[in-house]
This record gives structure tokens, C-alpha cells and sequence, in this order.
């Protein structure tokens, strides 16, 4: 006697299996969790501290950043040094702005000095150097 499973035969599944769905859905929700945090920060800089508080300011600017291997950004985009007073020329044409000069602390005062001279030679009338506020452990050194 041959075996006969019970229930209709040949008849097919007419529902979804949704549980891969939502494994890939969690684990992008993952990846967007971690990644959100690290868009928003722009450079990874270790900006030295300072006693005295600075305003926010709220206006289009333009932003330098020197990282901690000497690599110059400008608005987080990778720039050599040599060509920064040209672009800068460019940018300023549309009018007059402050440029934000973000520094790692580790980084030689020549090169700042350089990036600085180079901003000045483009005709920025102001180079504005970001700092963090000291912290009251490091106040207390």
C-alpha cells in the first residue's frame, strides 16, 4: 500500500513569507542607524580648547579643515594646498565670507600658517580658527 498524504494534493502555497523581508529590513535600518551619526559630523578633528566662548554663526561659510595626516578639506572635500587660493578666489567672487579654519591640534603651525597665508592671498579678509570650549578637567591642569 502506498503512502497518500492526507489534505488536498498538488494545490500551492498561497501565502508570503515575509520573514526574509524582515531580516533584510532590519539589518538595513542597522546600517542606516550607524551610518546617520557619522554623515552629519562631517572630519573627524581634535580642535584644541580654549577658554573663551565664540557666537554660532549662522551665515554661508566656508569651511577648512586640516585632519591630524595634513590633509586639507575644503567643505569636506579633499584639496591640495596649491590650489586653494584659486578656488578660493572663485568661491569669494560671489561676495565677501569668513573662512573657517577647523585644525587638528596635532598639526604643525607651518602648514596652518600656510593654509592661512594661502586664504589671505586669495583676498578672505578673515580666517577665523575653530576651537572648543575647555573643559573644566582640562582647566583645572
Amino acid at each position: 500500500m502506498a503512502f497518500q498524504p492526507r489534505g488536498k494534493v498538488g494545490t500551492a502555497m498561497s501565502e508570503i513569507n515575509v520573514t526574509p523581508l524582515v531580516d533584510v529590513v532590519l539589518v538595513l535600518l542597522i546600517i542606516f542607524m550607524v551610518a546617520a551619526p557619522m554623515l552629519q559630523q562631517g572630519m573627524e578633528v581634535a580642535l584644541p580648547q580654549t577658554v573663551t566662548r565664540s557666537e554660532v554663526v549662522e551665515e554661508s561659510r566656508v569651511v577648512l579643515t586640516l585632519n591630524r595626516e595634513n590633509t586639507l578639506y575644503l567643505d569636506n572635500r579633499p584639496i591640495n594646498v596649491n590650489l586653494l587660493e584659486d578656488t578660493l578666489r572663485k568661491i569669494l567672487q560671489a561676495g565677501p565670507r569668513p573662512v573657517f579654519l577647523r585644525a587638528d591640534r596635532e598639526v604643525k603651525y607651518g602648514i596652518v600658517a600656510a593654509v592661512m597665508d594661502a586664504a589671505q592671498r586669495a583676498g578672505v579678509d578673515q580666517v577665523l580658527l575653530v576651537t572648543e570650549p575647555l573643559t573644566e578637567t582640562a582647566a583645572k591642569r
